[in-house]
């Protein structure tokens, strides 16, 4: 048995691990590690980006308040999420096309051989992968229906994912669209540049959910341009029993925000 580490701001998390499957170092350093609680563990440059245990949370936040947030979601791109899990929750509606773009393929190679969150999401026909700066495909890429970002920290590969222009180049290429925004209790500095970056859409919302293992629990996202909620519960009958976490009044109460946490928003 050994312990795996993450500090953040003076502050970390443990996890007791029983072994490390898998290590490479490429454009991102890649570990995977069998735990003894939480599963399978993925993490990339010494971040966790998920375990078995809760990447359902994440990933049905990060991917059904936008989807059903949208009128008819047909095509839709992530950005980022090369383990798979985003694309899994896309593919649970009635889309024709799923373009996923990672700039690493290892984390794709890597999680569907060791991982396998995505439960062969990969080999459905509607997908297409694009290995790719995010930020370059954004800026010549069609317009989608939804575009999701899934990406790790503000540094290193995704640095490009939080500036404004990328910002800029997102608000012209779909209707709705979502990001994580990271912690906005130990990570504030990079919260702050993703809502202030974020103002390009003339309409967005911040939301939270509880990710165990992600820096001090509470987790942001933004979502931003032509949602609407007036319609979850019906729009909610072609996911009824595929979700584990997502339900409409979990969505409806992700958007109550604390007295600080609107004031950080504002």
């Amino acid at each position: 048995m050994d312990w795996f580490v993450e500090y953040y701001n003076g502050c970390g998390l443990t996890i007791k691990v029983r072994r490390k499957i898998y290590e490479v170092s490429g454009v991102q350093k890649i570990e995977i590690y069998e735990t003894e609680s939480f599963g399978k563990m993925l993490v990339i440059d010494g971040k966790i980006q998920l375990t078995e245990f809760d990447e359902a949370i994440y990933h049905e936040m990060l991917v059904h308040v936008p989807m059903l947030s949208h009128t008819h979601p047909k095509k839709v791109a992530i950005i980022g999420g090369g383990d798979g899990g985003a694309l899994r929750e896309v593919l649970k509606h009635d889309v024709d096309r799923a373009v996923l773009v990672d700039i690493d393929r290892n984390v794709i190679d890597l999680c569907r051989k060791y991982v396998g969150i995505d439960e062969r999401a990969f080999d459905d026909e509607r997908v297409e992968v694009v290995i790719s700066d995010g930020k370059e495909f954004l800026a010549n890429c069609e317009r989608f229906d939804v575009v999701i970002v899934d990406s790790t920290d503000p540094v290193g590969v995704s640095d490009t994912l939080f500036d404004k222009e990328f910002f800029e180049f997102a608000a012209k290429k779909c209707d709705v669209f979502c990001c994580q925004s990271q912690s906005p209790l130990v990570q504030k500095e990079y919260f702050k540049i993703l809502i202030e970056n974020s103002r390009v859409f003339e309409k967005r919302r911040v939301y939270t959910s509880c990710i165990p293992t992600y820096p001090l629990a509470l987790w942001s996202f933004i979502i931003a341009g032509n949602f609407d909620f007036d319609r979850l519960e019906e729009r909610f009958e072609r996911l009824r029993g595929k979700t584990k976490h997502y339900n409409p009044e979990v969505h409806r109460a992700a958007f109550a925000l604390p007295e600080w946490l609107k004031k950080e928003v504002e």
